[in-house]
């Protein structure tokens, strides 16, 4: 009897020990529970969103864009104030053109400015008055030739324009010779083909180029 006693107290500490492993094994996975049920908090709260006013601090800024007009040069202001005066030039690579029909200025195949020319030149002249810009006068002409007891050929007569409207310039307006350079181009600089009297027309004219350059530049 004392041998079974024995046997059933020796079993028992047996018994006590697999009831602690249990025990341990269920903290462990009380303890896992846990773990994760805080690591799902923390990942729900680092998702959540920003207050608007935080987002808005935390956004760039955009720089604001600055649209800069170009600066007025002394050829722009020129064409606006002839566009005023009813005047339409144009700008190619010489400068700002003014093409004065010869049918405004000239009788055929003369070279003296007719009256009621001059106040279209006087338009001119108040615009020129306010530059320094040289200025270059061309005389142009058709196809068609030219012989008189003046001016044997168009180069002639086209250069005899270019010196009147020089002269007129300088003698009625007062501006200074020594701003302006005559050229002839003759018939062979045409603003139109001259297959017809209406191209024809368009060729036969002087053209006053304000030059992109100061008196002290040379041509």
């Amino acid at each position: 009897m004392t041998r079974g006693l024995a046997r059933r107290q020796l079993r028992n500490p047996l018994s006590s020990a697999g009831n602690a492993d249990r025990w341990m094994v269920s903290y462990v996975d009380l303890v896992t529970i846990l773990l994760i049920l805080f690591i799902s908090i923390a990942v729900q709260a680092s998702q959540k969103p920003k207050p608007v006013a935080q987002a808005a601090a935390l956004a760039p800024i955009a720089a604001p864009v600055l649209v800069l007009k170009p600066k007025p040069t002394a050829l722009s202001e020129a064409q606006a104030a002839l566009q005023t005066r009813g005047i339409e030039p144009k700008i190619d690579a010489r400068g700002l053109v003014i093409t004065l029909p010869q049918a405004v200025l000239f009788a055929s195949g003369e070279d003296s400015i007719l009256p009621e020319a001059l106040p279209i030149i006087s338009k001119v002249a108040e615009v020129l008055a306010g530059l320094d810009n040289r200025v270059l006068l061309v005389g142009h002409s058709d196809t068609v030739p030219v012989h008189n007891r003046f001016f044997n050929n168009n180069w002639e007569l086209a250069a005899a324009r270019s010196i009147q409207l020089l002269k007129t310039l300088t003698g009625n307006f007062g501006l200074p010779e020594s701003r302006f350079t005559i050229a002839s181009d003759g018939s062979y600089s045409p603003a139109s083909p001259n297959d017809d009297e209406e191209g024809r027309a368009r060729n036969r004219r002087v053209e006053i180029v304000i030059l992109d350059a100061s008196p002290r530049q040379t041509l």
